[in-house]
């Protein structure tokens, strides 16, 4: 085993789940589910019987214009069709019926970047303004089946936006904002997006961030953009407007009436788009379909959060990424609950921000990803223990797996051993969660990710021969052997990428790209990307859109990114770069210099490497391919475990990079 699961080798001991979950809180009301064995039981039905389970599920949780023949089809597999010819539409399950049986419900409580600013938006108030942008949209000629991209803030509108883009029958595609120009250029080329919405600036941490200009830069190479839609957050009036092309948000708002009535689509109907890296460098717009997304968000919400109409979920995660999506917009509005859309960092202005949403708005579940967690354990404790935070009944994290340590910090400064720490592991390819425990129902173990989410039949598989590796106390490969309602159905325009990336590597199963292993328990850890991905701050980066970045330096002749466990951000980029000939010593740490800068431009500041190592040669083998495991063995001190490297094209540089990695970085 590596460095970083030894803890599988040890008796991790069992933390169970708080007792009030079992009791009738104080708030009268009942946990959906009452009991491990009760999730065991429909856990079972989920794999055998899915026309069952999911049926139910569907008619109970979801609004359907046109009921649906038959939940899964076929029944086994992995090309499936979900609840098949029903209709429906997302932004009426999400809104319309709740603002019409309680308009004046918070439907959204917006904390803005400075303390004090923000608003609450009702669920009347966001139906009103999801059917004016709809109009919006329909005034500049979408129509059903059209992508439109979003790169905005964390403010409501946003939210509002992706309502009123799926409320019409349109596709989103929301782009996070913090992607450079140039990704946002290719996400919107690759999408065929005619209109962008925007806003004139974004805020956060206290600074302003260009957003508007850095649209303007990208659309420069999109013929196909018709108009942007521009919100104003910060009014400063130097932010470049173009008439004929630009509208903004507030001036068109009031032209439409409150209503207009949403289209229905069919189950099958894409929803969104969302951009995630691929290992060849080309970012993959993953496609999800409305009826099983909706199914999935709104089912693992209430399972594996407990949340009820009457919760308020604090979700401290962009939009921009299926996070945000699931959980800030999705699950909590579906379902009937008050969402938090919080605009600013964890530290601005100081690292109580979120222990003062908390108890302002009396907050009853919280997901964060562990890198919030380590930056306010490192902050200190004295932070925390002027704060109540007894509202919180869940705990979630998601993004990488979570130390032990920080578990435990979470469970016992943060919820006073009062509420269930949920560790979920889930993917922009997955919808929502696939492995994780039930808040007050499953018994935890710090660290792990517990058991898989309703429908999700799990397999670890050896590395080498590809076969499943039975009983507990294996490690290897993590794979699903059947699909779930929420799965990602193709790659955007491109059914092939998505065979060859998922269902290739190991054939009859979904492949993950992520390590795991299955203790004496049953319990599932995750052990880390196995692919060529990194993820930094729940970010996940390909390592070839890194290295193109870099490999667009004149003075670059090669290039290798590897990710390497870093305490703050979960993972961080170490880049190997070999120079061409001609390159003076003194031009080296300009030349670095231009490499981040780079890097941050193509891909966006989280993406840049905290260290560039300037080599001769990178290990290869002789068919060319750079050994990029062998550089991660080096960088964490695993040296004695790189095996046979007699079979590489130059194993004499091998030596060389544990000297380099040995004097100028360990010993720093």
């Amino acid at each position: 085993m590596s460095h970083h699961d030894e803890h599988l080798s040890e008796n991790v001991s069992i933390v169970q789940p708080p007792v009030n979950f079992f009791k009738k809180r104080p708030d009268g009301l009942e946990p959906y589910i009452k009991s491990f064995e009760e999730y065991q039981t429909l856990y079972q039905q989920s794999i055998r019987e899915p026309n069952k389970f999911y049926s139910e599920q569907a008619r109970e949780h979801l609004t359907w214009f046109k009921d649906f023949d038959i939940a899964k089809w076929p029944e086994h597999g992995f090309e499936n069709s979900w609840f098949v010819n029903g209709e429906l539409n997302a932004s009426y399950n999400c809104v319309d019926r709740h603002a019409f049986k309680n308009p004046d419900k918070p439907a959204i409580i917006y904390e803005g970047d400075e303390p004090g600013t923000g608003r609450t938006v009702t669920y009347g108030e966001l139906l009103e303004l999801t059917c004016r942008a709809a109009q919006i949209l329909i005034n500049i000629g979408i129509k059903k089946g059209d992508t439109v991209a979003v790169y905005l803030p964390m403010v409501p509108e946003t939210i509002a936006t992706i309502m009123a883009i799926n409320r019409i029958g349109a596709i989103h595609s929301v782009v996070f904002a913090g992607f450079s120009a140039t990704a946002l250029r290719d996400r919107i080329n690759d999408a065929k997006s005619t209109v962008v919405f925007t806003a004139d600036q974004s805020v956060r941490g206290g600074r302003a961030v260009e957003t508007k200009r850095i649209v303007d830069q990208a659309i420069k190479e999109c013929p196909q953009v018709k108009n942007v839609v521009v919100f104003k957050r910060t009014g400063d009036k130097s932010v470049p407007f173009d008439p004929k092309i630009d509208l903004w948000w507030h001036e068109e708002i009031i032209k439409y009436k409150p209503y207009v009535p949403p289209v229905a689509v069919n189950s099958e109907d894409p929803l969104y788009l969302l951009y995630t890296s691929g290992s060849t460098g080309k970012p993959k717009g993953l496609v999800h379909t409305t009826a099983g997304y909706l199914v999935n968000a709104v089912i693992s919400a209430k399972y594996v959060f407990d949340i009820h109409p009457e919760d308020t979920v604090f979700t401290a995660a962009d939009i921009g990424w299926v996070l945000g999506h699931t959980y800030v917009a999705y699950a909590p509005l579906a379902i009937g609950a008050t969402t938090v859309m919080y605009e600013g960092t964890p530290v601005y202005p100081t690292p109580t921000r979120f222990w003062d949403i908390i108890d302002d708005y009396k907050c009853t579940q919280f997901y964060v990803a562990p890198t919030a967690l380590r930056l306010l354990k490192r902050a200190g404790d004295h932070h925390i223990a002027p704060y109540d935070l007894s509202t919180l009944r869940a705990l979630g994290t998601v993004g990488e797996p979570i130390a032990p340590d920080v578990w435990e910090w979470y469970y016992e400064t943060i919820s006073r051993k009062k509420a269930s720490i949920l560790d979920t592991f889930w993917q922009t390819e997955t919808g929502g969660p696939v492995l994780g425990p039930l808040a007050g129902v499953t018994p935890l173990k710090p660290g792990s990710c517990s058991f898989p989410f309703f429908g999700v039949e799990c397999a670890i598989l050896d590395p080498q021969s590809g076969e499943e590796l039975t009983g507990n106390e294996v490690e290897g490969i993590l794979a699903f052997k059947t699909s779930w309602p929420s799965i990602a159905r193709t790659v955007w325009k491109d059914y092939n990428r998505y065979l060859e990336t998922y269902f290739k590597p190991f054939p009859g199963y979904f492949f993950t790209g992520d390590g795991a292993a299955r203790d004496k328990d049953g319990f599932f850890w995750i052990l880390g990307r196995v692919d060529d991905v990194v993820n930094v701050s729940g970010h996940r980066l390909s390592t070839a859109e890194i290295e193109a970045a870099i490999l667009e330096n004149p003075a670059v002749a090669e290039s290798a990114a590897v990710g390497i466990p870093n305490d703050l951000t979960g993972q961080a980029v170490i880049s190997f770069v070999s120079l061409k000939a001609g390159v003076t010593p003194e031009q080296i740490e300009k030349t670095k210099l231009e490499m981040r800068m780079t890097v941050r431009k193509e891909i966006g500041p989280f993406a840049a490497p905290k260290e560039i190592f300037i080599v001769d040669d990178l290990p290869k083998t002789r068919s060319g391919k750079i050994m990029r495991r062998i550089l991660r063995k080096i960088l964490v001190g695993e040296e004695d475990q790189l095996g046979d490297v007699s079979t590489l094209s130059n194993p004499q540089c091998v030596d060389d990079l544990i000297n380099l990695v040995k004097t100028t970085y360990r010993n720093k």
